[in-house]
């Protein structure tokens, strides 16, 4: 094993070597330092449809779905017939979770769900402690359920999602009055976990790539001597790779729209017709109380297609404007780089795009996972390369950034290669938010049981410089 691990290391040192030689002569730098959040427009929000080749027509589906995506909902009554938020809810409209740095990312600078209480969103509810205003949007699971005492119960796994507010006091609600879950025991019990919203950039070739595709890009990834495994989640229903969500839960993005629908807003739709009880109320076998169902009075689902609107575009229900909306979002494009003030050499982020290779970064991140299917939707979906830095894979992430939380076959500490594109202007990092720091993200990656551990070794023994064109690169993407 210490003869392979110095093989290894020689090789490394090889490689840094050669890069070193083709890039420009460096002095002696400071220590390296993240560029942080590049905010110079990159036109990143647009669509991937060319408007002179949309044979189909789908260009009308994108601005339906985008529009929608931003539209704010309500119990009941609402003034713009968007009505079924509740009985329990994260957020009232798509983008309070994902608009950074354009509508359809991750979470932006500023927390809308910080408001909620304040604003009439969530009159009755309470403002939880890690809700912060400049903190990332969140959702939380409990890995665990509670014994009847308080205490944790380990031999009941939960990792349902917990949400933040109920509608409890709102004018448009009636009756229907819920408690928050017991947040600040879960904190006190460490029974808590969090997660952030994922960018849908690029999503739609994602969703194009067939499982042969896939398959052979793992084949070719598990030829490395880093200890880097993989695997892929797979649908119950028909045995095909899924690929959304942080653990590569779900097979596409209809199924990704209707469940955030449902649980992060609390609105039935065609996909998940009911309205979702908390994981407790699963539990314990009562659901959710009479006078907390239906709240719209129209029936289920609440979201449902709408036949006699025009123009087309407005027959298709939320969900399905959703999932076209994101399906036809253009993949993030790279760009220049902005350290201290400063540009960033061109020569600079070449370095470092050799460097994410020669360490190992590239194994899980791959640059290209191949090219898409033909596509029957729009000719921009067909025969793509997907520059996603992903493998769309699961890997043991380690105790560090374990979540204790099982989805189909992704185990407690297994999560998927996260796609890097679009990390240029990505705020907040890992599933949890938990840095905005690139540094500190790489260093996460190394702990007990992590497949990581040696690239991030690798990334540990760089210098200085090597370092700062690595994080330069990045920052690029």
């Amino acid at each position: 094993m210490k003869l392979q691990k110095s093989i290894q290391m020689v090789g490394l040192r090889i490689g840094l070597l050669l890069v070193g030689v083709s890039g420009i002569a460096q002095s002696p730098s400071a220590a390296p330092t993240d560029p942080g959040v590049q905010s110079a427009s990159r036109g990143t929000g647009a669509t991937i449809i060319s408007p002179s080749n949309d044979p189909n027509g789908f260009t009308a589906f994108f601005l339906d779905g985008l529009n929608r995506f931003q539209e704010v909902e309500f119990v009941s009554n609402s003034p713009t017939g968007n009505n079924g938020l509740g009985p329990r809810f994260n957020a009232n409209q798509c983008s309070s979770c994902h608009a950074q740095p354009a509508v359809g990312g991750s979470g932006a600078a500023t927390n809308p769900q910080f408001l909620f209480v304040g604003s009439g969103v969530a009159p009755g509810n309470t403002t939880p402690s890690f809700v912060t205003a400049s903190g990332p949007t969140l959702e939380v699971r409990f890995p665990f359920f509670f014994n009847s005492n308080g205490s944790v119960n380990t031999n009941a796994p939960n990792g349902g999602v917990e949400d933040l507010f109920t509608v409890t006091r709102r004018p448009d609600a009636g009756a229907c009055s819920l408690a928050q879950p017991n947040f600040a025991a879960a904190e006190a019990a460490n029974n808590i976990i969090f997660r952030i919203p994922t960018p849908t950039f690029g999503a739609g070739l994602i969703e194009n790539l067939d499982d042969s595709t896939l398959l052979k890009n793992r084949l070719n990834n598990l030829n490395n001597r880093m200890g880097i495994g993989g695997s892929f989640n797979h649908n119950g229903n028909d045995g095909t790779i899924t690929r959304f969500g942080w653990k590569a839960q779900n097979k596409s993005l209809h199924v990704f729209s209707g469940e955030a629908y449902n649980v992060e807003m609390g609105i039935s739709n065609l996909l998940f017709t009911q309205d979702r009880p908390s994981p407790e109320e699963e539990q314990s076998g009562t659901g959710l109380p009479t006078n907390c169902l239906n709240l719209t009075g129209t029936g289920y689902p609440e979201d449902a297609s709408n036949p006699n609107s025009t123009p087309n575009a407005a027959v298709l229900d939320d969900v399905s404007a959703f999932a076209n909306f994101m399906r036809f979002l253009a993949p993030p494009p790279p760009g220049p780089v902005v350290l201290n003030g400063q540009p960033v050499s061109a020569q600079s982020i070449a370095n470092g795009s050799a460097v994410f290779s020669a360490i190992g970064c590239a194994t899980c991140h791959n640059p290209s996972l191949g090219t898409t299917q033909v596509s029957n939707l729009v000719p921009a979906l067909s025969n793509a390369p997907v520059p996603a830095f992903s493998d769309l894979e699961l890997h043991h992430m380690g105790t560090r950034l374990a979540d204790n939380v099982s989805q189909g076959g992704a185990g407690g500490d297994q999560f998927r290669t996260a796609p890097l594109w679009g990390l240029g202007q990505r705020i907040f990092l890992l599933h949890d938010g938990r840095t905005t720091d690139l540094i500190r993200a790489i260093e996460q990656h190394s702990s007990n049981g992590s497949e990581a551990n040696v690239v991030e070794e690798n990334f540990d023994n760089l210098g200085p410089n090597r370092k700062q064109d690595l994080l330069n690169f990045l920052r690029s993407l």
